[in-house]
C-alpha cells in the first residue's frame, strides 16, 4: 500500500491522474451525461461467481445490525436510476473485491462506470475508442508495451481462438476435453469447459491484444454473457465486449439484459456455482433491482472500465500503487 513516504516519487502520477479526471468528467458532461453517486455500502454487492466481497454491518440507532457489503460495482444501483428515466448516466465509484492484489490490480480501486440508453455495440465501442482519444496522447507506453490511438482493432472472442489458440471455440462449448485436444492441452483434473476457456483465454489470447493498438474482444459465448443480453443474430454468443489496452484489460461492456425473469435465473445460477466453488457467502436476493427491471428497463449499454489501469497508462506507471493517492 502507498504512504506519505514515497508520495514525492508518485506525485507526477497522481498529478497526472487528476488531470485525467478532470478531462473525463469534461468527456462525458459534454456528451449530454449526468454523473451520479450511488451507495457503497449495500445489502446486495453484486452475483458474479468469482467476486469475493468485503462484509461490514449497519448499527441502527436502537441496537439493530444489518449486514451490509462494500460493493463489487454500482451496476444494480445505477441500472434502477435508468429504470426511473434518468438517461444518460456516469460515475467514478470506488468499489472494492476482496482477495486481490498485483501490479495491475487492488483491493479497493476505482470504476468509471456509465450507461447510455439505445446505445448499441457499435455505439458504445465508438464512445470509448473516443474516451481514448480524448483523456491520452496519441501514442502511449505503460509496463513495456507501447500503443497507438490512430485506430483500434476488433475481433470476436471466437476470432481470437481461432487465430492464438487454434480452436473453434463455438463449436466445441460445453465439451472441454474438444476444446482441450483442439488447442493442444492437457486437460487438468477437474477442469470443465469455463475452466479451460478461461485459461486458454488468460495464457494464449489476451498476451495478444492491445499490443500496438486498443483491441476490442466482442461476442462473448453466452455462458459467459454475466449481465449480456443474447445476441439475436446468433444465441450462441452474448452482446458483450472487453477493451484491452497496452496489454491490460480496461474495460468490460453489455448490451443490458432487461428481462427481470432471465435475470433472476442468471442469479440463481450464480449462486448454485458460488455455493459449489466456494460455499457462499450468501446474502438476500436483490429484489428492488428486479422490481426496477420489472418497472422497466429500457435497452441500453453500459461500460465498466478500471480507472486506475487507464490512470496508467495516462502515467506510464508500471504499477497501480502508483496511481493511488493511499
Amino acid at each position: 500500500m502507498p504512504g506519505f513516504a514515497d508520495l514525492p516519487a508518485r506525485l507526477p502520477a497522481l498529478r497526472r491522474r487528476n488531470l485525467l479526471t478532470k478531462a473525463t468528467r469534461a468527456f462525458f458532461e459534454a456528451r449530454d451525461y449526468t454523473e451520479v453517486e450511488t451507495p457503497y455500502a449495500v445489502p446486495v454487492p453484486g452475483e458474479d461467481v468469482h467476486v469475493k466481497c468485503f462484509r461490514t454491518e449497519q448499527i441502527g440507532t436502537d441496537g439493530t445490525r444489518t449486514p451490509l457489503w462494500l460493493h463489487t460495482s454500482p451496476e444494480f444501483a445505477m441500472k434502477t436510476l435508468l429504470a426511473g428515466g434518468l438517461g444518460r448516466i456516469f460515475q467514478l465509484a470506488r468499489v472494492w473485491r476482496n482477495e486481490e492484489g498485483s501490479a495491475t490490480h487492488a483491493p479497493e480501486f476505482t470504476l468509471l462506470e456509465f450507461y447510455r440508453p439505445g446505445a448499441t455495440m457499435d455505439d458504445l465501442i465508438a464512445e470509448l475508442f473516443a474516451l481514448l482519444r480524448a483523456v491520452l496522447p496519441p501514442a502511449v507506453t505503460c509496463r513495456g508495451v507501447s500503443m497507438s490511438l490512430a485506430r483500434f482493432e476488433r475481433l470476436s472472442v471466437a476470432e481470437a481462438f481461432e487465430r492464438h489458440v487454434g480452436a473453434d471455440l463455438l463449436g466445441t462449448a460445453d465439451d472441454a476435453p474438444a476444446l482441450a485436444a483442439q488447442a493442444g492441452a492437457r486437460l487438468r483434473s477437474g477442469e470443465n469447459w469455463e475452466d479451460l476457456f478461461f485459461r486458454l483465454l488468460l495464457e494464449r489470447v489476451e498476451p495478444h491484444l492491445g499490443r500496438d493498438c486498443p483491441t476490442f474482444l466482442t461476442h462473448w459465448p453466452v455462458a459467459q454473457a454475466a449481465l449480456a443480453r443474447q445476441c439475436p443474430d446468433d444465441p450462441r454468443v452474448a452482446e458483450r465486449f472487453e477493451l484491452y489496452g497496452c496489454g491490460m484489460e480496461l474495460a468490460n461492456a453489455f448490451i443490458e439484459l432487461t428481462d427481470p425473469a432471465e435475470q433472476r435465473a442468471r442469479f440463481m445460477a450464480d449462486r448454485a456455482r458460488r455455493h459449489v466453488l466456494y460455499g457462499g457467502p450468501d446474502w438476500d436476493m436483490d429484489e428492488a433491482f428486479l422490481a426496477a427491471l420489472a418497472h422497466g428497463l429500457p435497452a441500453c449499454g453500459g461500460v465498466a472500465m478500471g480507472f486506475d489501469r487507464l490512470a496508467m497508462i495516462a502515467a506510464g506507471a508500471d504499477e497501480i500503487t502508483l496511481v493511488k493517492w493511499l
